[in-house]
């Protein structure tokens, strides 16, 4: 197995995960298969029970893996299926050694981080390197492993003490290592400054660990001079010096590696110049330019609880990309903060709320996705309520879906207290109910997680022709509450179609409102598995029915056109 490691320097947020993902891509297109390792120095097993502010959005696998947001960008980029195993944590690595030594594994010897820690993080990324994740059944021929943090932080030291290793037993041969760092501009003095990354090498080479490619993020393209002079100072030749300079789009990334022959440095690190073809990137090219091309937007609404950071919904943002790049055009999503749409906004910020609605109805479709607790409930169910009654496309995953039962209830069965029993446990009309396949009282791990099939109850509806007229689908799931088997009798009766179900029948995975030119809402979140090639079948029915497209695609693929 031949390894590539990318750290990062300076400061977080850089943009490793984009960096690590856009080497696999062009690894890939030399004809190598990729796999992909992202550490998390943190004490979290997983993702899971992370807020959104604080981490992003949590990315879940066909396993059931909650895990960094990386994974989703791996996945899109290589177009790969991971396990959570691809997914490690100071809290993983700890709780196995731990594990181990009441088990007695250890015969009585002290347990420390060097050798213990730093053997069962080696174990660990050699034994998940060598999963195949492509669908093949061979292993993969590289193994792309990010490291979380910065070069310095005291939580990543057992890490880096694990790769000085690891690098050290499989040999040069098979071990590249990849710095970013930042070259910062000082308003005042206007020119790029070298000297954060030189130390930030300094501190890697002092952990032993030597840097053969830096690549440098930076708003401008570097000077000639600010390459030599970071290749004076942290001993790398001046050709392994990469710019990664701000972009329009993050598709560039890999066609700027490959410009700067960056694959040829890394394969003739790795030895592998005599098995690799050079890099074929025509699609990706394609794709790129064809994204910057684009002349014509669409406007979304996307109501939701964390929308002061849009990474907390980075794959529903990368699925209305994919789908919105489908039908030539540029996604404009207007993002809506739902306490924002609520009654009482209007007395404490009038501006605020009159700004939301005023965003609200120029959209041309709502989108509502998922979350957690009871803040801004209020404000989705108006969103979903506006978009029912005045025929605007919506498409509600997960809490978004469960926000249409509740507005539904109240507004056409006049059952007013209607309620998810998450937000009001003692409602009269609970029409989402807690569904038991996990825990009620821990938090990590207890919700439905996964891949899970859904079987669509009629051919005769609108998301079962999205997906091509097949009669299943295997999507992820993240979710605790359910819509209420009870009352599906009584929504049904009133109009709201409950099209897709789980094998057993008893969870509804899909509804549709028939009477609407496109009124969707699904248990799962479509957007985990959408890929740049790929895009989600829900998101793109959204997107055409926006642009009032639908109806002309889906007669087109009923004639097999």
């Amino acid at each position: 197995m031949k390894y590539v490691l990318v750290t990062g320097g300076v400061v977080s947020g850089l943009g490793k995960g984009v960096t690590a993902s856009s080497i696999g891509v062009v690894l890939k297109a030399c004809g190598l298969r990729v796999t992909s390792i992202k550490i998390d120095p943190y004490l979290n097993t997983d993702a899971g029970t992370m807020s959104p502010f604080e981490h992003g959005e949590v990315f879940v696998l066909d396993d059931g893996g909650e895990v960094d947001l990386d994974l989703g960008n791996y996945e899109r980029f290589l177009d790969v299926t991971l396990t959570r195993e691809n997914n490690i944590t100071t809290g993983k690595i700890y709780q196995s050694v731990l594990e181990k030594e009441r088990k007695g594994d250890y015969l009585g010897k002290t347990v420390q981080v060097v050798p213990h820690i730093t053997d069962a993080i080696k174990d660990w990324i050699e034994s998940v390197a060598a999963i195949p994740v492509d669908g093949k059944e061979a292993p993969a021929d590289v193994c792309v492993i990010e490291l979380g943090g910065t070069v310095g932080d005291i939580e990543s030291m057992p890490f880096i003490e694990a790769l000085r290793q690891l690098s050290f037993s499989v040999g040069q041969d098979n071990f590249c290592l990849v710095h970013v760092s930042l070259i910062p501009v000082l308003g005042v003095v206007g020119e790029q400054k070298t000297k954060p990354t030189q130390h930030s090498v300094r501190e890697l080479r002092a952990l032993g660990l030597t840097p053969h490619l830096l690549a440098c993020r930076s708003a401008q393209p570097l000077l000639e001079t600010t390459k030599e002079k970071l290749s004076q100072f942290c001993h790398v030749p001046a050709g392994n010096v990469l710019n990664i300079h701000d972009v329009p789009n993050i598709w560039h990334i890999p066609l700027l590696l490959r410009n700067q022959n960056a694959h040829n440095t890394i394969l003739t690190q790795l030895d592998l110049l005599k098995i690799a073809t050079p890099p074929d990137l025509q699609d990706w090219t394609k794709m790129a330019e064809t994204y910057d091309n684009l002349t014509n937007s669409v406007r979304i609404a996307m109501v939701g609880k964390y929308v002061g950071l849009p990474d907390s919904y980075l794959s529903v943002v990368k699925a209305l990309l994919h789908a919105c790049i489908a039908c030539s055009l540029k996604p404009s999503i207007d993002w809506i903060a739902a306490s924002d749409l609520e009654d009482d906004s209007a007395e404490l910020t009038p501006e605020a709320h009159a700004s939301a609605w005023e965003t609200l109805r120029n959209a041309a479709c709502v989108l509502v996705p998922g979350g957690f607790g009871d803040r801004g409930v209020r404000g989705m169910i108006l969103a979903a309520k506006y978009a029912r009654e005045n025929k605007v496309p919506y498409l509600g995953i997960c809490l978004g879906m469960q926000i249409s039962v509740i507005e539904f209830a109240r507004s056409v069965l006049g059952l007013e207290r209607a309620d998810s029993t998450e937000f009001d446990a003692q409602t009269p009309n609970p029409v989402v109910i807690f569904m038991p396949e996990g825990s009620r009282t821990h938090m990590g791990s207890t919700m439905r997680l996964g891949s899970r099939r859904t079987l669509f109850q009629t051919p005769d509806c609108v998301t079962s022709k999205l997906y091509h007229n097949s009669d299943h689908v295997d999507e992820r799931h993240r979710h605790r509450y359910e819509v209420n088997p009870e009352v599906i009798g009584i929504l049904e009766g009133a109009g709201l179609k409950f099209v897709g179900k789980d094998e057993s029948g008893s969870r509804m995975e899909i509804l549709e409102l028939p009477s609407h030119p496109y009124y969707v809402g699904v248990q799962f979140h479509p957007e985990f598995k959408s890929r740049p090639a790929r895009p989600s079948a829900l998101f793109l029915g959204l997107i055409l029915a926006a642009t009032g497209q639908l109806e002309a695609y889906l007669n087109r693929h009923q004639n097999g056109s």
